[in-house]
């Protein structure tokens, strides 16, 4: 036992339900957690905050046991006793239930059948779906959800699937619950709505540990926080004390002050080279629906352009439109670039065109989760390193560490899997991928989700970048402040349709608000 645990071991904690004392976790080439020590009081709302790449998450699976005891050093006291967790199985057994930040949900399954899957009920080994379903509706109704228990989960929105997911842990008897980014995904109404059911929970007597990127929610909804910076336990606060605000939690993850959310930048603004006239495009599923009702916009050279929108209003599905047709159905529409109509129907066109696209989601559609750095950073520009399709390997090797050095990607090396990378870092990789093809107008979908303050300092950098070298930027992102925090002009998108256009410089996020909800065109 080291100095640091015997101290820890020999202090009383009489309120608290856990203690983590001195946990080390290692993996090939790099130590993930570094004596990390925390203690989480019984009944209380506990945050834990830190950068992408903290140890933040790696934390958390050691306690619920995905990095079973043996993989790791140091002690974990749940309850007044210390616990080896061989898998989730068994730390669930004693009460701790871990949410992670993609959900472990079965699209085709009814909410019954998810809440109750690995733990079902049963009567004489048969499963009992009488009782299951009397069971599932009075968790829904604890989580404050008003849906029919036999509905599919694929017919629910992300909010109502993440409430499903808290009442698939009450079903356990949950004592801890921990929820890694819960409303990463979330509208900001959704959002409010799951904070308030932890709230709820909480009065209820159940103690939470939650993982966030969001501050103000933290600093809204937290009792206590630890700061985890570089795999180490920085400091914890007592927000009931006082003196804890966003800009004190920053201060504790990045080791310093951060002045400023957004880099200074002075934009350069060209001409208009790219535009989109009247472009209309149905719902793949729903014929008649128009997820892309007759838009129109533009971008110049060397501009940051925004698109502002409630969840559902088309942002993403214009973009994937305007990006070789990948989503919806065509009907009608022109881009030009540089004056000259152009047709881009597929990626191929779009990527020879000059069209980048990162996607709001990394994981399922910016990534493979099974390939390395080096390859997946010049998937997509294949061709700058080839000669007669034979890849030139020392240009392969060469471009993809040139990137991640540009970018700061923190990896070992550019040989390692890109799922070991933290999401701030796989987000880089997503983006250097799609600056290696050199694109004249790059559409950034949600480029800061799921990641922390000082990651999205460095990708407000990157993209200011692209602009200074005389590119297009399209952003679309859910935060107003960012928005009004990075680009030069915003449009406002509501149900399709683009509602509204502004220049940062005189948009609030008031006005862009009326004009997301169509308010101030009625």
């Amino acid at each position: 036992m080291t100095a640091g645990q015997a101290e820890l071991a020999g202090k009383a904690y009489p309120d608290a339900i856990l203690q983590m004392i001195e946990i080390t976790k290692d993996f090939p080439g790099v130590r993930a957690l570094d004596g990390v020590t925390m203690t989480v009081r019984r009944g209380e709302i506990h945050a834990i905050c830190g950068e992408n790449g903290a140890g933040k998450s790696t934390l958390m699976k050691v306690l619920s046991g995905v990095h079973p005891s043996g993989t790791y050093e140091g002690r974990i006291v749940f309850d007044g006793e210390e616990m080896s967790f061989n898998g989730i199985k068994s730390s669930e057994h004693v009460g701790i239930v871990i949410i992670h930040q993609e959900l472990a949900l079965i699209p085709e399954l009814s909410v019954t059948e998810n809440i109750f899957i690995g733990n079902e009920v049963t009567r004489n080994g048969v499963i009992d779906w009488v009782e299951s379903r009397q069971r599932a509706v009075r968790l829904l109704q604890r989580v404050g959800l008003d849906v029919d228990p036999d509905t599919a989960i694929k017919n629910l929105g992300v909010g109502q699937q993440q409430l499903i997911e808290i009442a698939k842990a009450l079903s356990k008897d949950v004592k801890l619950l921990i929820l890694d980014e819960p409303t990463s995904a979330l509208n900001e109404e959704d959002s409010e709505n799951l904070l308030s059911i932890l709230r709820q929970l909480k009065e209820q007597g159940l103690t939470s540990i939650m993982i966030s990127h969001k501050l103000n929610e933290i600093a809204e909804i937290a009792d206590s926080i630890t700061i985890i910076r570089d795999g180490r336990t920085i400091e914890s606060l007592d927000v009931e004390s006082g003196n804890v605000n966003e800009d004190r939690i920053i201060r504790g993850m990045v080791g310093r002050a951060l002045d400023s959310r957004f880099p200074e930048h002075t934009p350069a603004i060209g001409e208009t080279f790219f535009e989109v006239r009247d472009w209309t495009v149905e719902h793949p599923q729903v014929p008649g629906r128009l997820v892309c009702n007759h838009s129109s916009f533009y971008v110049r050279r060397g501009e940051i352009v925004g698109f502002a929108g409630l969840m559902g209003a088309g942002r993403t599905e214009l973009a994937r439109s305007l990006f070789g047709r990948t989503y919806g159905t065509y009907i009608a529409g022109t881009i030009l670039i540089d004056g000259e109509e152009v047709q881009i129907t597929s990626v191929p066109s779009a990527i020879a065109h000059g069209l980048s696209y990162v996607p709001e989601d990394r994981k399922v559609l910016g990534l493979n989760l099974l390939d390395n750095v080096k390859n997946t950073i010049v998937s997509a520009g294949i061709n700058r390193i080839s000669t007669r399709s034979v890849i030139d390997m020392e240009a392969e090797v060469a471009a993809a560490e040139d990137y991640r050095m540009a970018m700061n990607i923190k990896a070992a090396s550019i040989n390692v899997g890109v799922s070991t990378l933290s999401g701030g870092n796989q987000q880089k990789v997503v983006l250097a991928k799609w600056m290696f093809t050199q694109p004249s107008l790059a559409i950034l979908d949600e480029p800061t989700r799921g990641i922390d303050v000082g990651a999205k300092y460095e990708i407000y950098g990157l993209i200011n970048r692209l602009a200074d070298e005389g590119k297009g930027v399209v952003m679309i992102s859910s935060e107003l402040p960012e928005l009004l925090g990075v680009c030069d002009r915003i449009y406002t998108v509501f149900e399709g349709r683009i509602t509204g256009e502004m220049t940062a410089a005189e948009a609030t996020q008031e006005s862009l608000m009326r004009l997301m909800t169509d308010t101030a065109a009625a």
